[in-house]
């Protein structure tokens, strides 16, 4: 099959240096969870994201409200390409890493989520028109989306219109009832699939959407010549190749093929499964857990380092090449889209500001009035110099400056004994503990005062996020002294 043989050969010519140098090679790299709604504790789909991105980094958190446009206005691309503003765009949550095109990640009012992984395309001809887009994409589904199904077919039809500018990616679009896989080529062309309510999925930085049925508008959405194009530059045939592999077609060889993402997929879907998944097994898409995933199970996942818990089997070219959490993560979050309660109260956005195995999942509901002060920092990508002038000093908790703080705490345990590293991972699942056990009961008191008054509703869920945050800081003082008291 010329796809598949193709794959095939690059990996033998690929093989033998990827495992020589495969640790050495980057880990520079996200990794996303979709869990169907039938697959997940809530009822409703959980998604959940590590984003990585090498220093100097920052992460800024914003709470932007409604807003509303006079008519002719326009919007103005990155790189100039326009198209007509909308009368109202929704309010939404941004994870903002300033500098960054490609890195930020939304929450809408209505559970529209938008996440990515970079995974690389094999297209060396984009057609790309009026500059393209890539950066922008993401926040104009937030703005205007209120279905992650609407939102996928707004990010195609811009993609047709603009051309995609970036080697190829997979965003994550998700509400409360539908998890959606958004494969972008570099240029015009892309295709989604929806993960079935009873999967899980998991993308590392490679496409992972394999056969699809084009047909099937329930399930999978593309453009027009998605099929017609490959065939066009002797990627597909299908008499050689069978049903339609998009993977298979349209990923990048090497990226396909690569152990770390292999490795980082399967290590993830390995947590979850019924049965392990062996090295060199295909991998699939998407998985039926062995149970009800839950956020606190998809944070273990989102932990994998390699030093804890190991796939099965632990033997094999994949196995260390690469972990899910690495000193690369500069944020992770997991967030619940429950429906059956006000959406402010039932979107919930758990983030850390740091990789997770050094670090707390702080839980924010959408209603909250605002992000803590601390939670913004300067509006452009630090300087190296200016980084490390943050995160090396003598560790001090700073509510006002959350990801200094947090930064400067990983750069203080980050290379410290496994048992340190170990303990801050136990103090951190204690207060996300506390914090699981109280937000039953903090939800229904939340709903009861949000029928009443919703400003005061919104100040609760904001003093419930900030109680947890000043906690997480003073458990960070508590380790570093410790640390100071062993040596």
């Amino acid at each position: 099959m010329v796809a598949r043989r193709f794959l095939t050969r690059v990996f033998v010519l690929f093989a033998v240096p990827v495992l020589v140098f495969g640790p050495a090679a980057t880990c520079d790299a996200c990794f996303s969870i979709v869990v169907g709604k039938g697959a997940s504790v809530d009822g409703h789909v959980i998604v959940a994201h590590n984003e990585d991105d090498g220093a100097p980094q920052v992460v800024n958190h914003h709470k932007v409200p409604r807003k509303k446009y006079s008519p002719g206005g326009k919007v103005t691309l990155r790189n100039g390409g326009q198209l007509d503003q909308v009368p109202q765009t929704w309010a939404y949550i941004w994870s903002e890493m300033p500098g960054m095109l490609f890195s930020d990640s939304y929450i809408n009012e209505w559970g529209v989520s938008v996440t990515s992984d970079n995974c690389p395309s094999r297209e060396d001809e984009p057609e790309i028109t009026d500059g393209g887009i890539g950066y922008m994409l993401r926040a104009l589904v937030a703005q205007r989306a209120r279905t992650s199904r609407e939102g996928v077919l707004l990010a195609g039809k811009l993609v047709e219109r603009f051309g995609y500018i970036d080697s190829g990616r997979t965003y994550i679009i998700c509400d409360p009832d539908e998890g959606w896989l958004f494969c972008v080529v570099n240029g015009k062309h892309w295709l989604a699939k929806r993960v079935a309510d009873d999967e899980v999925a998991m993308v590392a930085n490679t496409y992972t959407v394999r056969e699809v049925d084009i047909s099937d508008s329930k399930n999978v959405l593309a453009c027009d010549d998605i099929v017609e194009y490959a065939k066009a530059r002797g990627w597909y045939d299908r008499q050689e190749d069978g049903p339609f592999d998009f993977a298979a077609v349209y990923a990048n060889p090497g990226s396909a093929v690569h152990p770390s993402n292999l490795n980082r997929q399967r290590s993830g879907l390995n947590y979850i499964t019924a049965e392990p998944i062996g090295t060199g097994a295909e991998l699939p898409c998407s998985v039926v857990p062995r149970c009800k995933a839950s956020v606190a199970a998809l944070m273990q996942v989102l932990r994998h380092d390699n030093n804890g818990k190991q796939s099965n089997p632990s033997v094999g070219p994949e196995e260390g090449i690469c972990s899910i959490c690495s000193g690369a993560t500069q944020t992770s979050f997991v967030a619940q889209l429950r429906r059956g309660m006000p959406r402010d109260i039932g979107i919930v956005y758990w983030a850390t500001l740091a990789p997770p195995r050094t670090s707390v999942y702080i839980p924010f509901h959408f209603g909250i009035s605002d992000f803590p002060p601390g939670y913004r920092s300067i509006s452009k990508r630090p300087s190296m110099d200016f980084f490390s002038d943050k995160v090396s000093p003598p560790f001090k908790a700073d509510p006002r400056e959350a990801f200094w703080t947090f930064s400067n705490f990983r750069d203080k345990v980050e290379g410290a004994s496994a048992d340190v590293v170990d303990r801050v991972r136990v103090r951190a699942e204690q207060i996300e503990k506390r914090a699981f056990a109280a937000q039953k009961p903090f939800e229904k008191a939340a709903c009861r005062s949000y029928a009443e008054d919703k400003t005061a509703a919104a100040q609760l869920l904001t003093n419930f996020s900030h109680g947890i945050y000043l906690s997480s800081l003073e458990t960070m003082e508590r380790i570093i002294s410790d640390m100071a008291d062993t040596e």
